[in-house]
């Protein structure tokens, strides 16, 4: 329990930090940019290759996996069943948006931090990070692409009055070109590549130059505390739930199934399912307690919908997540 509490410390001063860095301004308006942007670049990939290249290649392809791909595609898919009946109103790509919100979490800002100090392996955050870039990314997009076009034919249809099958869609072969190129941007994925080559590099038994090694890890150093700087940077000027957004509801109800339904799913797929023990137990459900993925609210914007619930979604749960995930943490303990 005490490794627990030092290790959710070191990470409270650290975003502390960053909040008051946040709202004295001294890094100007551009100054959590960059710094995402460097951890996001260079310090992660650099961070994974070390960390990978030092780990067992089976335990990181192995239950952790299973376990955040299965409760992730089961809480989205609890949520849109419940969505259908609560949010009967929403359009059906709104619901997916929000879908995403209760179930991606933010395995790269937080994940990895919480790896490396709370659970004792940087490693550890691997798994959930290969399955949301190179599986539930491609999925999500799909999916999406698929409920906007189905939106589209519905609107047509309302406007003049022909049948779907009447009227041709002239946007199947750019979905299906946007998929294609999304999963060209995935293999282009900085954290990918350094993920890939660690795992190569762990299987194979290659090793770099010292000289070479040392100054790839010196650079993976700069990773965690540039994210949690920028992270805490992001706290200072949030302002959540506006009630004027007309979106409470949606965003309280991704939020719940983000804290409380998605660690649930993944302690009992944990348990029951896969049969973890206990300490690799308390990492599954401490990973699914991360807060939702920035990259929800990127999709949101990038295909007009969902963007307040987005957006609301990925600030109540970041300013949650920690206090949740001390919780699980200290149950585990």
């Amino acid at each position: 329990m005490a490794e627990v509490l030092s290790g959710f410390t070191v990470i409270w001063v650290i975003i502390g930090v960053g909040f008051l860095t946040g709202r004295t301004g001294v890094l100007g308006t551009e100054g959590r940019t960059v710094l995402s942007r460097t951890s996001f670049f260079i310090g992660s990939p650099a961070l994974l290759f070390t960390t990978l290249s030092q780990a067992d290649v089976t335990a990181v392809l192995g239950p952790q996996l299973w376990v955040a791909a299965a409760s992730a595609l089961v809480c989205a898919a609890v949520f849109m069943l419940v969505a259908r009946f609560v949010l009967p109103s929403r359009t059906g790509s709104e619901r997916v948006i929000a879908g995403l919100g209760s179930s991606m979490v933010n395995s790269a800002n937080l994940g990895l931090p919480i790896a490396a100090y709370v659970l004792g392996d940087a490693a550890l955050a691997a798994p959930v990070i290969l399955f949301q870039l190179a599986i539930y990314t491609p999925l999500y997009i799909t999916v999406l692409e698929a409920a906007l076009a189905a939106e589209s034919r519905r609107s047509a249809l309302a406007d003049d009055g022909r049948s779907p099958s009447a009227r041709r869609s002239p946007s199947t072969y750019g979905r299906f070109r946007r998929v294609v190129s999304q999963l060209g941007q995935t293999a282009r994925n900085p954290m990918i590549i350094g993920s890939a080559l660690g795992l190569l590099f762990s299987a194979t038994g290659w090793s770099l130059p010292a000289p070479l090694w040392d100054s790839v890890e010196l650079i993976g150093g700069l990773s965690i505390p540039a994210m949690l700087i920028a992270f805490g940077m992001s706290l200072a000027d949030s302002r959540p739930l506006r009630k004027a957004d007309g979106r409470i509801g949606d965003a309280v109800l991704a939020s719940a199934m983000k804290l409380v339904a998605h660690p649930v799913i993944a302690w009992l797929i944990g348990a029951f399912a896969v049969g973890l023990g206990s300490r690799e137990l308390m990492i599954a459900v401490v990973l699914a307690s991360l807060p939702t993925a920035q990259n929800v609210f990127v999709a949101a914007v990038r295909y007009e919908t969902g963007v307040v619930v987005a957006k609301d979604t990925v600030l109540v749960t970041t300013v949650l997540a920690i206090p949740a995930m001390m919780v699980v943490a200290l149950l585990f303990a």
